[in-house]
């Protein structure tokens, strides 16, 4: 999963990275609003963390001008000011969630989890599709009840998968999802980490669809 962190103070953004990749995220950090801007309108994001203080462009109006574009990714807003009208300002302009600050880190890592869940409409923190169990909280995935280790990357691939189960996702969409952009890798890579994970699991449980992507059904026997 990646997420698009725009916030303009270094220190909460170096605690909120940290975390995030320690969840097995894929974090893009922009520090002013026009960046965030710019980068919400033109990458993909599987989640928004956005303060509404930002230089250049305030949070507000970043968020309005992603909406008007149709840009339906969630946003979860941070910000110091807890006045209620404030509050209602940023959920009337499409934001999905709202954390003041100060925070706690793991409030705000619940509220992630909870809204990527929301996006992709399961409602469990423990996503399965009855023999493939991956938990979001401990990060921990188990195959007929057995648990099996997998890489960081075979996790966020999993997750990724289990998150859209049923659905085709295309190598490009997987691709964006999963690999920090800053890092070079093979065109072959994404082949490789599906049959790793094939021959950990079984070679059922991530299915090709040729000339579209791979998917995990939403239910196996």
């Amino acid at each position: 999963m990646r997420i698009l962190v725009a916030e303009d103070e270094r220190a909460i953004v170096d605690d909120i990275r940290r975390s995030l990749e320690a969840q097995q995220y894929i974090v893009v950090t922009v520090f002013d609003g026009e960046e965030a801007l710019f980068a919400g309108e033109n990458e993909h994001f599987d989640l928004v963390i956005l303060d509404l203080g930002l230089p250049k462009l305030d949070g507000l109006t970043v968020l309005r001008r992603w909406r008007l574009a149709r840009r339906g990714m969630p946003v979860l807003i941070l910000t110091a000011r807890d006045d209620w009208r404030d509050k209602v300002d940023g959920m009337d302009s499409g934001a999905d969630d709202y954390l003041t600050k100060p925070f706690r880190m793991e409030e705000l890592l619940a509220r992630v989890r909870a809204l990527v869940r929301r996006a992709s409409g399961q409602s469990s923190p423990v996503l399965s599709n009855g023999v493939l169990e991956l938990d979001t909280r401990q990060r921990a995935v188990s195959f007929h009840g057995s648990p099996v280790q997998v890489t960081p990357l075979e996790y966020r691939l999993l997750a990724y998968l289990l998150h859209n189960a049923g659905t085709v996702m295309s190598q490009s969409q997987i691709t964006e999802s999963i690999y920090d952009q800053d890092v070079e890798h093979d065109s072959n890579a994404l082949e490789v980490v599906v049959a790793r994970l094939r021959r950990k699991l079984d070679n059922g449980v991530i299915e090709t669809r040729r000339g579209q992507g791979y998917l995990i059904p939403a239910e196996s026997a």
